[in-house]
């Protein structure tokens, strides 16, 4: 039995950004966010590091010399929110860049908000998935 597919939500200009990425790049991303819809995980999906698990993950992808990202969170429960792409522009070390994560952490919080408002309109409890 398969489970039902997650909401997909955008948070700031993520969906933007995927858009200007390579069509190959794109590919990947998608087929990463439609996996995490499905509740499974791409095999290049690895947890972000800083944000206390495996609830927040970065799929990364190089294409052409460049680097490219993308965040999303299944740590909500029923949906997924895709928070950050973008192209590393950094050659040194894989180590994502401060201001990366400092916007990861506001649209984190971003998506937290929303998944409360749903919650509260739905009269639902507001319980996280493991």
């Amino acid at each position: 039995m398969h489970s039902p597919l997650k909401s997909l939500l955008w948070v700031g200009s993520c969906r933007e950004d995927l858009k200007s990425f390579p069509e190959d790049v794109r590919l990947v991303m998608g087929y990463a966010l439609y996996l995490a819809q499905v509740g499974s995980k791409h095999p290049d999906a690895k947890p972000l590091r800083g944000f206390g698990g495996a609830g927040v993950l970065e799929v990364v992808d190089d294409f052409d010399g460049d680097t490219y990202r993308a965040v999303y969170t299944v740590k909500l429960q029923g949906v997924v929110f895709a928070l950050h792409a973008f192209q590393k522009k950094s050659r040194r070390g894989k180590k994502t860049p401060q201001q990366d994560l400092e916007l990861v952490r506001r649209r984190l919080r971003r998506a937290e908000e929303i998944h409360a408002e749903m919650v509260k309109a739905r009269g639902e409890s507001n319980e996280e998935e493991d």
